[in-house]
This record gives C-alpha cells, sequence and structure tokens, in this order.
C-alpha cells in the first residue's frame, strides 16, 4: 500500500515539474507525446477511483503477477482508445490544464489508495483482487509510465528505487525467469517490456532467457 502511494505521488511530481515545451517532446509509449502520457495518467486516476468503490463478493481471480496478459507484439498507438487518448490529450491545449487535472483527480485516487482496505475485493476488467494485489499493478504500471514519461528528459528524476526493484521482480515472475544480477532494474525494465533493445553483451548475458522478452503487458 505505502509502495503504491510513494510510487504514485512520485510519478505527479514529476508531471508537475514538466515545462510546457516537455509536453510536446515524445514519450516512450510508441506514438505518444509526453502530453498523450500525461493524459493516459489522468484515465488511470480515473480506473484507480473507479475500482476502489467497485466491491466485488467472489473470490480474487488475479492477483497482481496473473493480473497482466501478454500481448504477442507491442502496441502500435493505433487501438481506438490509444488514439482516443490523443485526441484527448489534444482537447486540453494549454498543457497547465492537464497538470491541474491530473493534480486534481490523481490527488483524489492518492486518498482513496490510503483509505482502502488492502483486503478488500474489487472488481476491474471482469476480474476480482483485493486492493492490496490491485494497487500492486499499478506500482508496475506507475514504474513503467514514469520510465515512459522521462524517456527523452534525461535531467528528470527517476522512479523511486523500492518502485524499480518491485516491478522488476514482478516482470521476472510474469516471465518465468530473472534477469542477470549485473542489470540495473531499470535497464531490466527497459529491455523487458522492448523499450530498448539489448546490446550483444546484455543479449548474451541473458542467454537463453533472452527469447522470453520483450513482454507486452496489457
Amino acid at each position: 500500500m505505502d509502495l503504491f502511494s510513494h510510487s504514485w505521488t512520485a510519478l505527479r511530481a514529476a508531471v508537475a515539474d514538466l515545462s510546457d515545451e516537455d509536453f510536446a517532446k515524445p514519450s516512450g509509449c510508441t506514438g505518444w507525446l509526453v502530453r498523450d502520457l500525461v493524459c493516459h495518467l489522468v484515465i488511470d486516476a480515473q480506473d484507480v477511483l473507479i475500482t476502489l468503490v467497485t466491491p466485488a463478493e467472489t473470490e480474487p481471480t488475479r492477483d497482481a503477477v496473473t493480473y497482466w496478459d501478454v500481448a504477442e507484439a507491442a502496441p502500435t498507438g493505433d487501438d481506438p482508445l490509444d488514439a482516443l487518448t490523443v485526441r484527448l490529450a489534444a482537447a486540453y491545449q494549454e498543457p497547465g490544464l492537464l497538470k491541474f487535472h491530473l493534480d486534481d483527480v490523481g490527488s483524489a485516487a492518492g486518498r482513496a489508495a490510503e483509505l482502502a482496505d488492502p483486503d478488500l475485493r474489487v472488481g476491474t476488467r471482469d476480474q476480482v483482487l483485493t486492493v492490496r494485489d490491485y494497487l500492486c499493478v499499478y506500482v508496475l504500471e506507475c514504474t513503467l509510465h514514469h520510465l515512459d514519461l522521462i524517456a527523452h528528459l534525461p535531467d528528470a528524476t527517476q522512479p523511486p528505487a523500492e518502485g524499480l526493484a518491485r516491478t522488476r521482480e514482478m516482470l521476472e515472475q510474469i516471465a518465468g525467469t530473472a534477469f542477470p544480477a549485473s542489470f540495473s532494474d531499470r535497464d531490466a525494465l527497459l529491455i523487458g517490456t522492448g523499450r530498448r533493445a539489448p546490446t550483444d553483451a546484455e543479449k548474451a548475458e541473458l542467454g537463453e532467457s533472452a527469447a522470453r522478452f520483450p513482454l507486452f503487458l496489457g
């Protein structure tokens, strides 16, 4: 629970630190500018709020690791929801309005998470998870999108170290294999999710595990 709060707060702080010019730069998400990614984060905040007030009576069907579906190919940006996100982001026109909306809805999502019972079962995407597992899902989401946000902003603040470590652990569990110990958490996540290609040396270190990556999570 605390790790979600820390990761979510750090991500929103990184957005708050962006200059207006930064919003027009590319993000680490294929086909999205930084402004499009920030708009997606608003939708993420809404998803957190909706899910935390959608209790479920049945037993959990997924946990923080099994929640994720693995696609066969990377997203292209042509998905209708992705395209809608781009149009919504453009409608804000002024980056300050987008910042304000994320701060407003994002702060509410953060407070709702702090108040939630971690053992409560909630429903989302036709699945049931505990609040604890659901917020752990969002540690991975926050961490990867924090890396996406700053992909072309070399001076920006990195995601929290503990969020990087926990996300690496979950990605290894999803893949069923571990990254080499020599890989930093950041490099493991970028390579493991196809955000950058491994070097020849990194491929050699991965060995047979290289065939398990990248994972395209959805």
